[in-house]
């Protein structure tokens, strides 16, 4: 009776992110657990969502435990397939959709954003939203923890740079 539950199960799994892939244009890279991320994650989100965040394996790790303790239906196993799934193709730089043109202010930095924050973000965002001055300082530390390719003078420049121009 197990078996014939378990082979329901994986049916209904692959039936199920065949139905998200054909209703929503499967954004998502082919690979290895590309068919969990799309069951599991399109129960709460479209996954045009998913494909355009960028992270590292720490932080996809964050985001995936994170969904798990608000009700996300994966196993250790898959957990782990989600992570390496998420990592390889849709890590810093993988992958990317187009973007959109923003114009950043000159300023000691600009290149830094444009080159680095481009990595995983469309600088429309960077633009677009005002931070408090003291918040940057965090974010910015989070990016490079998450995999933003900045050394620690690289993080400095960034943080002054956005500060002076989106900072508030």
């Amino acid at each position: 009776m197990r078996a014939v539950t378990l082979v329901f199960a994986v049916a209904l799994t692959a039936a199920a992110a065949t139905c998200a892939r054909a209703q929503q244009g499967d954004p998502l890279p082919p690979g290895d657990g590309h068919d969990i991320v799309a069951v599991a994650c399109s129960q709460c989100h479209a996954l045009g969502t998913i494909a355009k965040i960028r992270d590292g394996a720490a932080g996809w790790r964050r985001h995936v435990n994170n969904m798990v303790l608000r009700g996300a239906q994966l196993t250790k196993p898959e957990i782990d397939t989600v992570v390496a799934y998420l990592a390889l193709h849709l890590g810093p730089g993988m992958n990317l959709p187009p973007t959109k043109p923003a114009a950043l202010p000159d300023g000691p930095g600009k290149d830094l954003v444009a080159t680095r924050c481009a990595v995983c973000h469309d600088l429309e965002r960077v633009v677009a939203i005002k931070r408090g001055k003291k918040a940057w300082p965090a974010i910015i530390a989070d990016m490079v923890e998450r995999g933003a390719p900045a050394t620690a003078e690289d993080a400095k420049v960034i943080t002054d740079y956005l500060d002076a121009h989106f900072g508030n």
